[in-house]
């Protein structure tokens, strides 16, 4: 088979879009997963507790009480009573600023940081709220961190998926190119026939171009996708270019495996498509 062909710059350049396409997908995969696992001890490692006043006390010593109780509860490592302002900022993006009157009174709220290793659980929380007489609602993020998670799982399922549906586009590609070499090239399959060679031997010589050059577009791709995921966590730092997406400089080790992932696609693709069509040749 001739060395070079006009084609197979287009061959490469479309392989090595797909391959770039599938190494951000894998990118995005693991930093979904990294995301995840930082909501998730965000979420675990914390509670809230909204506290609502009685009548004969103010917000703020409903919450400081709440406090002092909720300190002396094993596994709580810190807490921390809001002040008013702090729960008015919270509620302007439903509400917008100064929309209370001054006497509508607003829960305040406690924030209870806790142990990592031997967290409180919620039972011994709200038990301590009781003991308290603290008119309060204990929210232990349970709820929140079942979204998150689900969250993160589909994020990753549909960029595993994306990656997946890329190198089936791949492989497809790679089937059309090797058929249409094999169509140009009938007359040397009837020579290389009337030599002795055997259908593997012929499907073998295709095998091996259409993995070298998928090899080829493989490397050109995951190394534009590197580059890509480094600028992404050189402008963003530590979280990359956003908190639900933090990209690592370890996400840059997987795309090493795409040059010869590519290239064993490329090569099962090429070798069972030569094969049926010598066959259907001679």
């Amino acid at each position: 088979m001739p060395s070079e062909d006009a084609r197979d710059g287009a061959l490469v350049f479309i392989v090595g879009v797909l391959c770039f396409l599938a190494c951000l997908a894998v990118v995005a995969a693991l930093a979904a997963d990294r995301a995840a696992h930082g909501w998730r001890s965000e979420l675990r490692g914390s509670a809230t507790v909204v506290v609502r006043p009685s009548a004969n006390e103010t917000a703020d010593a409903a919450a400081a009480r709440a406090a002092e109780a909720l300190a002396g509860v094993k596994g709580v490592d810190e807490v921390e009573a809001l002040e008013k302002e702090k729960a008015e900022k919270l509620l302007e993006p439903w509400i917008g600023r100064n929309a209370l009157p001054e006497d509508v009174a607003i829960p305040r709220l406690v924030d209870v940081e806790l142990n990592d290793e031997h967290p409180a659980s919620a039972a011994a929380l709200d038990a301590a709220l009781k003991a308290a007489h603290v008119d309060a609602s204990l929210d232990d993020h349970s709820l929140w961190l079942k979204d998150v998670l689900r969250a993160a799982f589909l994020a990753q399922v549909a960029a595993l998926a994306i990656a997946a549906l890329v190198a089936c586009a791949a492989g497809a590609v790679i089937a059309f190119a090797t058929r249409a070499a094999l169509q140009t090239r009938g007359d040397l399959v009837g020579v290389l026939h009337l030599a002795g060679a055997e259908d593997g031997y012929i499907a073998g010589l295709f095998q091996m171009r259409f993995a070298r050059l998928a090899a080829t577009a493989g490397l050109a791709g995951a190394g534009g996708a590197a580059v890509a995921a480094a600028l992404a966590r050189l402008v963003g730092g530590g979280e990359g270019l956003t908190p639900v997406l933090p990209v690592a400089w370890s996400d840059l080790l997987p795309l090493l495996a795409c040059p010869p992932v590519a290239g064993a696609i490329a090569a099962v693709t090429a070798r069972m498509t030569a094969l049926s069509l010598v066959r259907s040749l001679t």
